[in-house]
C-alpha cells in the first residue's frame, strides 16, 4: 500500500507546493496522518486549503479542510 495526500485549493483543484510533494508516499495510514498533523500549518501557509488521503490512488477520505473552525 502507498498512502499519499492530494493537496487541493478550496475549489478542489490540485495544488503543487514547492518542497512538499503529493507524490510523497507513506508506508501506513498512521504515518501519513502523523505527517499531516506535523505539517498542516505550513501547507496552509503555502496555499493548500484542503487535502484528500489516498491509498494506492484510491480515495480514502476527504476533502478535509486545513483551516480551523472558528
Amino acid at each position: 500500500m502507498s498512502w499519499t495526500w492530494r493537496f487541493e485549493a478550496e475549489d478542489g483543484g490540485a495544488v503543487a507546493v514547492a518542497g512538499s510533494s503529493s507524490s510523497e508516499s507513506f508506508p501506513t495510514q498512521s504515518d501519513a496522518e502523523t505527517w499531516l498533523g506535523e505539517t498542516w500549518r505550513e501547507l496552509l501557509d503555502a496555499g493548500i486549503q484542503q487535502v484528500v488521503l489516498q491509498d494506492a490512488g484510491r480515495k480514502v477520505y476527504g476533502p478535509m479542510s486545513l483551516r480551523s473552525v472558528d
